[in-house]
């Protein structure tokens, strides 16, 4: 099946580079673009396409004004493409949680070195994109009937998180809903340098936990989540009596710097029996080998249920290969690991 795709974005140079990056695919097909959201809107009303590609700064009407209005009233798979720098950053992160499936950096003006890398991503999200169940936030299932009131856990407990497309507002789901005594937290999330720092400020304006940016040697404390920094890997390591943030920069791992898997890996050696796990939206495999590992470690897994991942992939891979002790909603799944930490403590 072709993939229609409609390029929204106010630059001449990076409509063309879209446009070329994007009909190198024989499955995708530009259908048209646009330099504005007024121009888009009456071509997507003529050319109905399946997936959008969409800037954020535009004369006429803001990107994110548009998908807001968007979401609401006809939504659609969109890729943001944004740039790297601290307000395009934030201003992606607000563009997931108004229902955008994911987004691409745009490259440097001189386009030097990184035109094929950005093809090929803009293409695997494109694809990733028509494949995914993307829906406005007004088709999300109700939260859990009950809600968590504790996730304490022995000393030396600890929660592992992985994700990759739609992670944004996955991570977002499952940290609201943990409760402040829930041991710390450790979360690797496929995003580029500049980003995750943005994204942990917005998680720790949004939850009661401490959210920050990991750092290397970083102490982990109760009620604290350590988001991975993009392009580094994130391990937890056992120092001085102490848990404790590994950031690395060594070479990339399942595809991915972070990689779900090394941080997962290093879970699975370091934590063993102590920790639980959950591998939520995203395309690709990575992370399905470190949650088996954590799984044959002692640990209890949890993978995102198909109907409620955005992308069911990484999730897919791990349920196959038989690294998840079971599946369940998003919305669940806070308290799926608040209960495996219960029986953790009671047992202790």
């Amino acid at each position: 099946m072709t993939v229609k795709v409609l390029v929204v974005d106010d630059s001449a140079l990076i409509r063309d580079v879209l446009t070329r990056s994007l009909g190198k695919d024989a499955k995708i097909q530009v259908v048209g673009t646009a330099k504005d959201p007024i121009e888009a809107r009456e071509k997507i009303k003529q050319l109905n396409p399946d997936v959008l590609t969409l800037d954020i700064e535009m004369p006429n009407m803001n990107g994110l004004a548009f998908l807001d209005k968007l979401m609401r009233l006809r939504p659609m798979p969109v890729v943001m493409v944004s740039t790297l720098t601290q307000q395009g950053a934030q201003e992606t992160l607000l563009a997931l949680e108004l229902g955008a499936v994911d987004f691409v950096a745009k490259p440097s003006h001189d386009l030097a070195g990184g035109i094929d890398a950005f093809g090929a991503e803009v293409c695997e999200k494109v694809h990733a994109a028509a494949a995914s169940a993307a829906r406005s936030r007004g088709m999300r299932a109700p939260a859990p009937a009950v809600h968590v009131t504790t996730a304490a856990a022995p000393d030396g407990a600890l929660i592992a998180l992985g994700a990759s497309t739609g992670g944004v507002e996955a991570i977002r789901e499952v940290l609201a809903n943990m409760p402040m005594d829930c041991p710390p937290i450790v979360i690797a999330q496929h995003m580029p340098a500049g980003f995750t720092s943005r994204f942990a400020q917005r998680l720790n304006d949004l939850s009661a936990l401490k959210v920050v940016e990991a750092a290397d040697r970083m102490p982990l404390q109760r009620g604290h989540a350590y988001i991975a920094k993009g392009g580094q890997h994130l391990r937890v390591e056992r120092s001085s009596g102490q848990l404790k943030c590994r950031l690395m920069d060594d070479t990339e791992i399942s595809g991915h710097r972070p990689s779900v898997d090394a941080l997962f890996e290093s879970v699975a050696k370091t934590i063993g029996p102590m920790a639980v796990g959950a591998i939520l939206t995203g395309m690709g495999r990575d992370g399905a080998r470190g949650l088996k590992l954590m799984r044959a470690a002692g640990a209890y897994t949890v993978g995102q249920s198909e109907n409620s991942a955005l992308v069911y992939g990484m999730p897919r891979v791990a349920f196959e290969e038989g690294a998840v002790c079971e599946q369940a909603p998003i919305e669940a799944i806070a308290s799926k690991l608040a209960h495996a930490l219960s029986k953790m403590k009671s047992a202790a």
